[in-house]
């Protein structure tokens, strides 16, 4: 079997028997085998044919259903698919354990490799924008163009809402977190966690919260569920302290691609401050501040990241044609009171935040 080759592997052949993962109207699901790692990818069928291809990667304790509502937004701008990290959402682990950033890199670009979809339009939330950047710095013929969403980039002072994060990594923490937290209910859990992840938990509908939940009793009920947490936390830890050339800040600098930066003003885990410098680092850098929103951007404000995200595609010739030009659609919906559009330092961004989105 050649290394391109992309076999079907069965879900049941790999996973413990939980419930089935869900998939939203007009998308679908598909396990893909590789040297060392099977990878659930969700897709969903391209609105037109000939739309180049888009990659998207969650954060630590996520999956790749973080990006459904964007990517229903974005679907006659590209043709996306939205990968489970190893551990995570409904692929297994890893063979070799490696949970590092690198470790989740190299599951990316062999997806990408294997697929021969490259280059993509690349997207990153957290974790997943570490994973992104670091995929973008070392194999730029993948990337188009690079959407990070509250990237997890190295802070000297870190939010409070990511110490739990920081303190999973220490070995024996994960299982005594195990311990203390048996007695909590899915959820008490989802609550837990949409409070820290969002700017505005009431944005989620009841629906949204249902899902959420059963989701969450799925994933526990994995026995490999606090381990790929734990091994994912101290590989984000890790690469926090590499230096040199390996350091993400600097990967960040080595980024050729078009780059699109989303920061929430409520993000309780990755500090808004970080925004200003991140437009520095990636040299072909436009800047997305949103106010309102808290660490899942993508998740809260769909329409306004979508925005953001055609705009870079008209800026650099991606655009696909449409009925309304070359330049498609002018979509204006904001994110509350403050979505702020910066293309790479060429204008003053007020991070008080102005109205409208901008894009």
């Amino acid at each position: 079997m050649s290394s391109t080759e992309l076999p079907s592997v069965a879900a049941a052949n790999v996973l413990p028997k939980v419930a089935p993962v869900r998939v939203e109207e007009g998308e679908r699901l598909r396990s893909v085998g590789l040297p060392g790692i099977t990878l659930t990818v969700r897709s969903r069928p391209p609105e037109r044919e000939g739309l180049a291809p888009a990659l998207y990667i969650h954060g630590l304790g996520g999956s790749s259903q973080n990006w459904s509502a964007l990517m229903a937004e974005v679907d006659g701008l590209v043709d996306g698919e939205a990968l489970d990290l190893p551990g995570f959402g409904d692929s297994p682990p890893p063979d070799d354990g490696d949970y590092s950033v690198t470790g989740h890199a190299r599951a990316v670009i062999r997806y990408v490799d294997a697929s021969g979809r490259g280059p993509v339009h690349l997207f990153g939330n957290s974790m997943g924008g570490a994973v992104a950047t670091r995929v973008a710095a070392v194999r730029p013929d993948l990337v188009r163009t690079l959407t990070l969403v509250s990237p997890a980039l190295p802070e000297i002072f870190i939010q409070r809402g990511a110490v739990p994060t920081g303190l999973l990594a220490l070995p024996g923490v994960g299982a005594l977190f195990t311990r203390y937290t048996q007695g909590w209910t899915a959820e008490q859990r989802v609550r837990g966690v949409m409070a820290l992840c969002y700017g505005d938990p009431g944005r989620v509908t009841p629906e949204g919260f249902r899902n959420a939940v059963e989701e969450m009793e799925r994933r526990l009920r994995l026995p490999y569920f606090w381990d790929a947490m734990a091994r994912s936390a101290r590989g984000i830890v890790n690469a926090y302290t590499l230096g040199g050339q390996h350091g993400l800040w600097r990967q960040a600098e080595r980024v050729l691609s078009p780059t699109l930066l989303v920061y929430g003003g409520r993000d309780q885990l990755v500090s808004f401050r970080m925004a200003r410098r991140a437009s520095r680092a990636f040299r072909d850098s436009r800047l997305l501040t949103l106010p309102e929103a808290g660490h899942v951007a993508m998740m809260e404000y769909p329409e306004v990241v979508s925005a953001a995200f055609r705009e870079l595609l008209a800026d650099t010739g991606e655009l696909p044609g449409t009925a309304d030009g070359p330049g498609g659609r002018h979509d204006d919906r904001g994110a509350g009171d403050g979505a702020v559009p910066d293309k790479g330092g060429s204008r003053k961004n007020d991070e008080s935040g102005t109205a409208g989105a901008g894009s």
